[in-house]
């Protein structure tokens, strides 16, 4: 088996909580990508994180957090900025952020700090969230796409709050269609598509990116399940299993990551059928993630996902 690339945002996030009855926030590691490949490493599969990180205490616990986790970061770069604060409130339990500090710490990568013989040598490279709206890593990650002679995964990620206006919607938009088009998997969130494509059904944004180029795309519904569509079939609609949802941060990733981690193993289904089946398994994992707080610290192992939902 080989490994994966993760490129994008490692922060930390402060989830609006309670203690003794006052409003207090919790720290949590976080970010939509470093999501992903803890997941990834969770569920067995050898990842690097490649990133810019800060320069303080904070980017520390971060590093020790993800090399805990048994995320390799030979192609994380330090840069001189305080780790980015992304702070959460919650309406029920789907998270709303806000993002401070200037610069962004997560923004920092350049072209040039890529090492591309660690990206060539990765058997899937997933590329996308909020690294797509800085300049400078957005050249990054193009050019990490470039490098990638095997599987390329993307995920636009969105977060409304860092959009400037209908402007940097439209820029966005072309961002994605850009990556979308050569993606082999494309993996969003229901509430990416309504604000990247309002109005339409999730089945024809799917089979929209589908036209475009991409090879599988996966919408995540929340607790309705996702729909998949695959190369030689019509998009279809797989169920999620029912938990009792705690907190969904980071229940998104942890599909992409369940995914990803699949593809390491035993690359791109042949059938159709195959992604259903992937994705099934793939809405365990995230009913996991929403039975626990947090996030990162959320991502569980395969046997862990097996004992919780034994048949």
């Amino acid at each position: 088996m080989g490994y994966a690339v993760v490129l994008g945002e490692a922060l930390v996030d402060l989830l609006d909580s309670e203690c003794a009855g006052v409003p207090v926030y919790r720290q949590a590691i976080g970010g939509g990508p470093l999501n992903v490949a803890v997941g990834i490493a969770r569920l067995g599969g050898a990842v690097q994180f490649v990133g810019s990180l800060g320069d303080d205490a904070l980017a520390k616990r971060i590093r020790t957090f993800l090399t805990t986790a048994g995320v390799g970061l030979a192609g994380a770069v330090t840069a001189a900025a305080p780790t980015t604060l992304a702070v959460a409130t919650f309406s029920g339990t789907e998270p709303d952020f806000r993002f401070y500090g200037e610069p962004p710490s997560y923004a920092l990568l350049t072209p040039e700090d890529l090492d591309p013989a660690l990206v060539e040598g990765a058997d899937v490279l997933y590329c996308g969230s909020i690294v797509l709206l800085a300049p400078t890593t957005l050249a990054a990650a193009r050019r990490a796409w470039s490098l990638t002679p095997r599987l390329r995964v993307f995920d636009p990620n969105v977060r409304p709050r860092l959009l400037s206006g209908p402007a940097a919607l439209a820029g966005l938009r072309r961002v994605v269609a850009e990556f979308a088009a050569s993606a082999h998997l494309v993996k969003l969130s229901a509430a990416d598509a309504a604000l990247l494509y309002p109005g339409e059904p999730v089945e024809s944004v799917a089979a929209y990116l589908r036209e475009l180029g991409a090879g599988t795309v996966v919408v995540t519904l929340g607790a309705a399940g996702a729909v998949v569509a695959a190369a030689g079939a019509d998009p279809v609609r797989v169920p999620a299993p029912k938990v009792a949802a705690v907190d969904a941060t980071g229940a998104g990733d942890s599909v992409l990551a369940a995914l990803v981690a699949d593809l390491l193993v035993e690359g791109e289904p042949t059938e159709p059928a195959g992604w259903d089946e992937r994705v099934a398994f793939a809405l365990r994992v995230a009913g996991l993630v929403c039975e626990r707080p947090g996030g990162a610290i959320a991502m569980p192992t395969r046997a862990e996902v097996a004992e919780r939902f034994t048949s």
